[in-house]
Formats: structure tokens, sequence, C-alpha cells
């Protein structure tokens, strides 16, 4: 009985597990894409000539990082913005912070990367719009199959 009640207890427990790393990295995107949607012109001067994209992409970008921001800070359609968050750290990772080295790099990149690979397994966590009003995930087979995986584990 008590080994039950211990496992009900970290189950609810690790429910709680991305809400801070959620947040704070949808604060984090926020940050970076609002400058980007400011200065527009300035943006799409630095991907067109610095980058070489198309200038259309630094408006794409700046919209994911501040709309895909906004959704992870409250919890609606997490593991979408994540798979999309991951694809741009790729991104500007290869074509942008490689060539600067690790530290002062790519470093950050990476770790926004695995932060998002983090929310893409484990989805929004509580609180959260999804699991609290809701009451299900958008995108519900990614709860399943990590709860599953958890179980087989025990």
């Amino acid at each position: 009985m008590a080994k039950n009640n211990k496992m009900d207890f970290q189950e609810k427990l690790m429910k709680y597990g991305p809400f801070p790393i959620r947040v704070l990295t949808g604060i984090i995107f926020i940050a970076h894409g609002t400058p980007k949607l400011v200065n527009i012109p300035g943006t799409q001067h630095f991907f067109s000539h610095a980058l070489g994209f198309s200038p259309e992409m630094a408006v794409i970008i700046a919209l994911l990082e501040v709309i895909g921001g906004f959704a992870l800070l409250l919890g609606i359609l997490t593991r979408i913005s994540a798979i999309l968050f991951i694809i741009e750290m790729i991104g500007s990772t290869l074509t942008a912070k490689l060539s600067k080295g690790f530290v002062s790099g790519y470093d950050f990149d990476l770790l926004l990367m695995a932060v998002s690979i983090s929310l893409l397994l484990t989805g929004p966590g509580m609180p959260s719009i999804e699991w609290n009003l809701l009451k299900r995930e958008i995108f519900p087979k990614g709860k399943e199959l990590v709860f599953s995986i958890q179980r087989r584990k025990e």
C-alpha cells in the first residue's frame, strides 16, 4: 500500500516537471522574437544578407518565436510548438552559429533544442490550458506514448 502511495505521488509530481521549463522557454522565445517583429526591415536585411535567406523568412521566424513562445507560456499546442522550435534551432545552429564554435556560438541553440525535445516528449504538464482547461492534450498520442513508456519501466 505504501509503495502505491509513493508511486501515485511521484506520478502526480511528474506532471508538474515541464511547467517551469515550458514557461521560461516561452518567455525566452518571446523575448527573442519581439525585437525581430519590432524591426522587420532590419531583421529582413540580416536574414537576406548575412544568412542568404529570403527576407520573408524573417517574418516567419519572428512570428514563430512570438506565437510559439506564447503557446509554450500558456501550455497550448506545446508539442507542435516544440517540433517547430526544434526545426528552427537546427536551422539556426547550422546556418548562423556553427562557425562561431560551441561557447558563445551554438551552445544556447542546443540548449533550446534540448528543452524543446523534452517538451515534445513530456507535453505541457500542469498547469496548462491543455491539461487543466481542455482536460486533454491537443496532440494526445504523445501523452499516451510517454505514459505507456513510463509504465513499462515500472
